[in-house]
């Protein structure tokens, strides 16, 4: 399938775009609306070039959105969960977007699980709808990551793993040689890649700001932050500990320069209903929410994809497993749980 037909899938918001500054400070800020979220690109540099970047930047996340969606119906996902079980055409992004996926999958045991779209939608975290038991039963019989078969024209596949842990599923010009394919073995199954791709996006975006020649800047897609050199003076960008009482509160805050950080907390989207607070971070095996005394779980990672791919798993372990996993990950520098009171632990 040509690129050029996503194209024509039109994006909420698209031409709305807003740049601020610099400031005092000499930062230039820009925001834009993408992957149903504010994204926001902050950089100290000369302004015009800033602006390039920016400017480079918003049109690659409209690519990345039309490629990447559930929703659009020309993206390449779309096109993979209406297929059926037969194989689609992907792009080179999409295939290596899949394959780092899965292995997340796979090293979190099932506990993330890119599959678990179908259940997801079942519950509405907005209105409290709770879905019936039945219903789950139904949509959690086609919740499986082992279902999604990826591989390349010379017939090389890929299924979650990678020959080495930290770094990337392959080449980046090694996938733009080949033409690459994925299909999901059972046709009921469905493909979100929402609670993963903002982390590969992001360190996307900073290598593609990094390239317009910007050496001190944050992207931050919705939370999702990667923070790149230092600011102006030296020191370290700060980010944030989410209070779970309180939204605009924190509980304390991590320095972080050449590397991202990225929050999972069950205060995100819930509900109460007869006493209970039910979550967005499902049980694969019970498609519930899970049981945990992680309020939240921060993840400082050098890659994006790092931090988001394992702060979800963290949040679904716990406190003392969580810690133990973190520990155990060399791509994980840093963990911060932090529990309903607001008491951080530190991995």
């Amino acid at each position: 399938m040509s690129d050029q037909t996503a194209y024509d899938d039109p994006i909420p918001l698209e031409d709305a775009h807003e740049t601020r500054g610099p400031d005092d400070a000499g930062m230039m800020t820009h925001l834009f609306y993408a992957f149903n979220t504010v994204v926001t690109l902050q950089a100290y540099d000369e302004p015009t070039r800033c602006a390039a970047a920016f400017d480079a930047a918003r049109a690659e996340c409209r690519t990345f959105e039309r490629r990447l969606s559930r929703t659009l119906p020309h993206s390449d996902i779309a096109r993979l969960n209406a297929a059926a079980g037969r194989a689609v055409a992907v792009h080179p992004d999409t295939a290596e977007l899949l394959q780092e996926a899965l292995r997340y999958c796979a090293d979190s045991e099932g506990r993330f699980d890119i599959t678990m779209g179908t259940a997801v939608r079942l519950w509405n975290f907005h209105e409290g709808t709770i879905p019936h038991r039945t219903d789950l039963d139904e949509a959690l019989a086609h919740v499986d990551w082992r279902m999604i078969d990826v591989w390349s024209e010379n017939g090389e596949a890929r299924e979650g793993t990678r020959a080495r842990e930290g770094g990337p599923a392959t080449s980046a010009r090694r996938l733009s040689e080949q033409r690459w394919f994925a299909r999901i073995r059972d046709p009921k199954a469905a493909v979100d890649l929402g609670g993963i791709a903002k982390g590969w996006i992001a360190d996307r975006l900073a290598e593609l700001m990094s390239a317009h020649g910007l050496s001190s800047f944050i992207v931050n897609l919705g939370g999702n932050v990667m923070a790149h050199g230092s600011k102006p003076d030296g020191s370290p960008w700060r980010i944030g500990l989410q209070d779970p009482r309180r939204k605009d509160g924190i509980v304390g805050a991590v320095a972080v320069r050449d590397a991202s950080a990225v929050t999972s907390g069950v205060y995100e989207r819930c509900f109460e209903r007869g006493g209970r607070v039910y979550h967005h971070i499902l049980d694969p095996a019970t498609g519930f929410p899970v049981r945990t005394d992680a309020a939240g779980a921060t993840v400082v990672a050098r890659r994006s994809i790092d931090a988001e791919g394992y702060s979800t798993t963290l949040v679904a372990l716990g406190i003392e497993r969580g810690v133990a996993f973190a520990r155990s990950h060399p791509a994980i520098l840093g963990a911060y749980f932090v529990d309903e009171s607001g008491a951080v632990t530190e991995a």
